[in-house]
């Protein structure tokens, strides 16, 4: 069975840069949002990163609202491997001069597994948060369901969207060294 990862922003990477939440070509505010909802987006133009802590470039960081930016490098990986569950957005980080991408996943799955997820707590009338009843407001410890994956690659989870992606993924990006990247299994 194929085991599954979250992947996330490696913050322990000494002196590296932290990006800000992007902005349109006019400096507009971009929904950080709308990354999360596992669709293609009509994204016109580049979206442009502001460093919040200038420092080392990395390969995969977490801007804000934890979007995955990615460097043209990466692109060409996951190219490579003909992951088809994505959307690549042109994106320009301040002071580099090499292209990076916003790595939108266009899959959001229904595969949390509550049953082996240490907590789960859903929203409750009595939060005084009608919109929200019965969403996830909490879950430690996650956990997936693999068999309601239906072989995805890269992908959000429905209800909790976090970037999750496989074990073919996460090996090829361990074994190019891909900078910034930190795994936790969900599987």
């Amino acid at each position: 069975m194929t085991r599954y990862f979250r992947l996330v922003d490696d913050k322990s990477v000494p002196e590296r840069w932290h990006l800000k939440n992007p902005v349109d070509a006019e400096g507009n505010r971009v929904d950080p949002w709308q990354f999360d909802a596992g669709r293609t987006l009509d994204i016109q133009g580049r979206l442009f990163f502001r460093m919040s802590v200038p420092g080392a470039p990395l390969d995969f960081t977490e801007a804000g609202f934890a979007i995955p930016v990615i460097h043209e490098r990466v692109k060409m990986l996951l190219e490579r491997l003909n992951v088809p569950e994505v959307q690549f957005i042109l994106a320009e980080v301040e002071s580099q001069p090499e292209p990076y991408f916003v790595l939108n996943p266009t899959l959001l799955i229904p595969c949390l597994d509550e049953e082996r997820c240490e907590r789960v707590v859903r929203w409750k009338p009595e939060d005084e948060r009608p919109e929200r009843v019965g969403e996830y407001r909490v879950v430690d410890g996650l956990r997936i369901d693999p068999t309601k994956v239906d072989g995805a690659r890269i992908f959000r989870i429905w209800g909790w969207p976090m970037l999750i992606v496989s074990g073919d993924i996460k090996q090829t990006l361990e074994r190019e060294a891909v900078t910034g990247t930190e795994f936790i299994e969900v599987s």
